[in-house]
């Protein structure tokens, strides 16, 4: 069937960025008018017939909203993230890195005098800072709640479940198992008792190591709601903590190559802070779809 125009709202301010490839469509909504559906993300993330993004950050204030409204005093900002399949997630790294990198470069924001610059989740109040030219968040510490396994075709592999405000599955490769021919195209099996409301299955592989760095791993993940995707920066910081814990270690550096770049993770003091670019890369204007398109 050919696929049609849905009708649409007068068009509205959009801009695209990404966090090592991780990329997302940016909606200001300052204070939360937007008519934005689940049908509306899915189009507008949509890689053919939208923008194309493996998720939508909407910028709206805090108080404007009544998942963050809890935390305007705190936040005066609220990343509100939308997975591309047109569901809600509770956190993305690199959302937040891209969230903060669009308030910079708008000037809705600029960098406190006293601190981090706080942005409010579902997942609760973060902690953003400028890295160099980088932008770095506090994910706060990873729990590992216990083990689980992945099945991926041809492979039943061994993992452990974390907790980074949103639910990771972290499964280490063994050495006769090639990170590069991992079949992820179908989403990956796991325990729907353990996983109520899904996961994010990451992969990981030890990498040559690097300057300043106690670990080095190469890491794919399959996003919830998304698909492979070529970064995810709680996944990283998933990995990055199981990949201390496999060393030996509970802090550390760890440097994380996935396909879209390199992630810099520092757990310490109860931290998992990690850094990366954050790039805008283009603006305009867009019709927000008012019902999905045929398929």
């Amino acid at each position: 069937m050919t696929r049609a125009h849905a009708p649409a709202v007068p068009p509205v301010p959009f801009a695209k960025g990404h966090g090592t490839g991780n990329d997302f469509v940016i909606l200001p909504d300052p204070d939360g008018a937007l008519p934005l559906t689940p049908a509306a993300v899915a189009a507008l993330c949509d890689r053919r017939f939208g923008i194309g993004g493996d998720g939508l950050l909407r910028v709206v204030r805090s108080a404007a909203h009544p998942d963050a409204a809890g935390h305007a005093a705190a936040a005066p900002w609220f990343m509100d993230y939308w997975n591309a399949d047109g569901s809600h997630g509770e956190t993305c790294g690199n959302g937040v890195r891209t969230f903060v990198r669009y308030l910079l470069d708008s000037g809705l924001a600029g960098w406190p005098a006293d601190g981090p610059l706080p942005v409010a989740t579902r997942a609760g109040v973060v902690a953003v800072r400028a890295d160099g030219p980088d932008i770095a968040v506090d994910m706060g510490r990873p729990r590992h709640l216990g083990p689980a396994v992945a099945t991926v075709p041809g492979h039943t592999l061994a993992g452990t479940v974390v907790d980074v405000g949103n639910p990771h599955l972290v499964c280490p490769l063994p050495p006769e198992v090639p990170l590069a021919d991992l079949d992820l195209r179908p989403l990956p099996g796991y325990d729907p008792a353990v996983f109520p409301r899904g996961a994010n299955v990451e992969f990981l592989a030890p990498a040559a190591p690097v300057p300043g760095a106690d670990v080095a791993v190469r890491m794919r993940v399959y996003e919830r709601g998304v698909g492979e995707t070529l970064s995810c920066g709680s996944g990283a910081c998933a990995v990055a903590s199981v990949a201390l814990a496999g060393a030996g270690r509970t802090d550390g550096v760890v440097a994380v190559d996935l396909p879209g770049g390199r992630l810099t993770m520092t757990l310490a003091d109860g931290s998992c802070w990690m850094s990366g670019p954050a790039v805008i890369v283009a603006t305009g204007t867009v019709p927000l779809p008012a019902a999905p398109l045929p398929a």
